[in-house]
């Protein structure tokens, strides 16, 4: 039976993928109209224009919506290697291709002893109940190569270093993928291919940077943890408002800075948890990390990043769909729960973004429920999946006689579970 469902279960798969993704692209290319404002014009808008910009040499500095780092451009050039389409149509199609690779990188993945398919159906329902927004941003193109450096951290430790660096370059998170990775290595390509892409874009294009100047000018925008300060403040006669800032729906007013300050200070305390974590785990009298430790580091990092930022977009959700398959590629990972939270997040998601967006920005009852639940269940994620992390056992490597205890295929490095 067993080898039977395994056979069957590709078939499965890619139909569940092929018939969610027509969908997903059907709406994009607005056969389907999606109900609630058009985010597709982020593409056909915003990105189009950054594309005219990008062309000339230089990155759109007078758009103080331009928030990414240097590597985002490739992202938004992208359609140029499609010059038989028109700009929106050929990213979206991009788009579903990375997903497609997303998905193959984790089939394979999760093949093998101690390792699952789970991780591959994880993202195939994940993806498509964030609707549309998933296709209509560049997140799924940047959460691909956090997937393959994640994936290829065990066998190939330098290659995983240079695609976190490079995912960095995308949009800063795809650093936190380091986290549970092993050895120096990774730390060490990661540094070298940053700081080798970073001077050559700083080279080549001017104000490769000034995104960073950008980001610090943020307010607090209307999806994140912290907005529900004011969302509920509204009520008892809060003076502030919901204005569009940079880029997004943000809180303007009294205390938003400190709320903003605030916001900055848990991420603090996440960074400082995650090093103790890591300086924890990689005692000498402790051991090497397990085939899925990078997985569940990985995703608890970006968990708490998510939750502690001053924003939450929707397509946040893309992130930890694609960290979460990942985790879920193990049999012995300890996010099961986790994932399964983030997976619940994922709809309700969908109705705050963009179904009843228009109640989340005017602060209804209904907005406000909506997303107490969905950062709840992200909150809880965070603190179930860091203490699970935290109470994670530790495996000793016990090295062959064959196998000296450096290398990358020492028992510490094969998947721990049980068929």
């Amino acid at each position: 039976m067993e080898t039977r469902d395994a056979g069957r279960s590709p078939v499965w798969l890619l139909t569940a993928w092929g018939a969610t993704r027509l969908v997903l692209l059907l709406f994009v290319l607005k056969v389907l109209v999606f109900p609630g404002p058009d985010v597709t014009s982020d593409v056909s808008v915003i990105y189009r224009d950054w594309s005219d910009v990008l062309r000339t040499g230089t990155f759109p500095l007078s758009d103080v919506t331009w928030q990414y780092p240097p590597a985002a451009a490739l992202a938004v050039l992208s359609p140029a290697l499609l010059p038989f389409l028109e700009y929106a149509t050929a990213f979206f199609v991009l788009a579903c291709v990375t997903d497609a690779a997303v998905l193959a990188l984790l089939w394979h993945a999760g093949r093998g002893a101690g390792r699952s398919p789970r991780g591959a159906w994880v993202w195939v329902a994940g993806v498509p109940l964030l609707g549309p927004t998933v296709y209509a941003r560049y997140d799924v193109m940047v959460t691909a190569v956090a997937v393959a450096a994640l994936l290829a951290a065990g066998r190939h430790p330098r290659v995983a270093g240079a695609l976190a660096a490079l995912g960095a370059l995308l949009k800063v998170w795809p650093a936190l993928v380091l986290v549970g990775m092993r050895g120096r290595a990774p730390w060490i390509a990661a540094a070298v291919s940053g700081a080798g892409l970073a001077a050559l874009f700083a080279v080549s294009m001017p104000g490769a940077f000034a995104f960073l100047t950008f980001q610090r000018e943020r307010g607090v925008e209307v999806e994140s943890l912290g907005s529900l300060v004011f969302h509920v403040a509204r009520h008892f006669g809060w003076e502030g408002g919901v204005l569009l800032n940079y880029g997004s729906m943000e809180f303007l007013g009294p205390h938003v800075d400190t709320v903003g300050t605030v916001a900055l200070g848990l991420s603090a305390v996440a960074f400082g948890w995650l090093l103790l974590w890591r300086l924890r785990a990689s005692r000498p009298t402790a051991p090497r990390f397990a085939a899925h430790t990078a997985a569940d580091a990985a995703f608890v990092a970006v968990l708490m990043f998510t939750v502690t930022s001053r924003v939450i977009s929707p397509q946040y959700l893309v992130w930890l769909v694609g960290l979460g398959a990942v985790c879920r590629c193990f049999r012995a990972t300890r996010m099961r729960v986790p994932v399964g939270l983030v997976l619940a997040a994922t709809p309700l998601t969908l109705l705050e973004f963009p179904l009843l967006f228009a109640d989340v920005v005017a602060s209804t009852p209904l907005g406000i429920t909506l997303l107490f639940v969905r950062n709840g269940l992200l909150v809880t994620a965070t603190l179930l999946g860091a203490h699970a992390l935290w109470r994670s056992p530790v495996h000793r490597a016990t090295p062959t006689p064959a196998e000296p205890p450096d290398r990358t295929t020492t028992p510490a490095n094969t998947p721990t579970g049980t068929p």
